[in-house]
């Protein structure tokens, strides 16, 4: 058995969340303890995964509920319908963080050591090159949108935007050695900025935000530049992305089930 708070930690969904699922009968715990203490069994873990597959397709909660219900459902069907979907699907977005990754590196620079400039711009020869392997290895479309955007700023903007960057990253290493956890207000504002920022290069989504804070620390050349900055900045940085995310998802859940309250009220009325 689990608990919600283990349940809601084993899923990576917000206690919240799951109470929710319970009061529109979506998933109900296998029991409630004199405590008032949910309690989830093996089905219902089975349960939620199906749910946060659904939800990850796009569908709303009471047509997941609807599926769920039904008679008909069929477990290892569906299991089978969301594996096809999620290596789809994980192909595409590792092919795009890889673009990004390589997009980022070839057009932002380098972390200098002087820390004068956080980035330092690549030789043109060096550029070219990078272009030349995103492209065949990624599709020209997704690179080029990059690119041209980037060569849209007159050299003052790309100086200025280089420049922007360095003080969000030399601002999370003070944040860092003040004792400021990634989870804190303070970081996390920081981290809206960085979001922000990510918006002159690409748009920065949810799946890109996340695969951008593992890979910072997991890339070697992420961890490389990060460090010359502070040594632990790659999972510092990499926690604060992390916590990021879920505040954004948190909060898109809560939208999505605001939405589905409001529609569910005026179908009643």
């Amino acid at each position: 058995m689990y608990t919600v708070k283990q349940l809601a930690e084993l899923a990576g969904v917000s206690i919240r969340t799951l109470h929710y699922y319970d009061e529109i009968g979506l998933l109900k715990p296998a029991s409630v303890g004199s405590n008032g203490y949910r309690y989830y069994d093996d089905a219902g873990l089975l349960k939620l995964q199906q749910i946060l597959f659904f939800r990850e397709i796009g569908l709303e909660l009471m047509q997941i509920k609807t599926i769920l219900d039904s008679p008909d459902f069929d477990l290892v069907a569906a299991l089978r319908s969301h594996r096809a979907v999620l290596q789809e699907r994980s192909r595409r977005l590792q092919n795009l963080i890889k673009t990004v990754d390589s997009t980022i590196m070839h057009l932002v620079g380098e972390v200098n050591m002087s820390k004068k400039r956080m980035f330092e711009a690549f030789s043109d020869e060096k550029q070219k090159h990078y272009e030349r392997v995103a492209r065949l290895q990624y599709g020209a479309d997704i690179v080029n949108a990059s690119i041209k955007r980037w060569n849209s700023y007159t050299p003052a903007q790309r100086q200025a935007i280089g420049e922007e960057g360095s003080q969000i990253y030399f601002d999370l290493v003070d944040a860092l050695e003040a004792g400021k956890a990634p989870h804190s207000a303070e970081v996390q504002a920081i981290m809206l900025r960085w979001h922000k920022h990510l918006g002159y290069f690409y748009e920065p989504t949810l799946e890109i935000l996340s695969g951008l804070g593992e890979t910072y620390n997991s890339h070697p050349d992420f961890i490389a530049n990060f460090k010359k900055l502070h040594a632990d900045l790659p999972d510092y940085l990499s926690e604060a992305v992390a916590q990021y995310v879920d505040d954004l998802e948190t909060a898109e859940i809560e939208r999505l089930l605001a939405e589905d309250e409001a529609e569910n009220h005026r179908l009643i009325g």
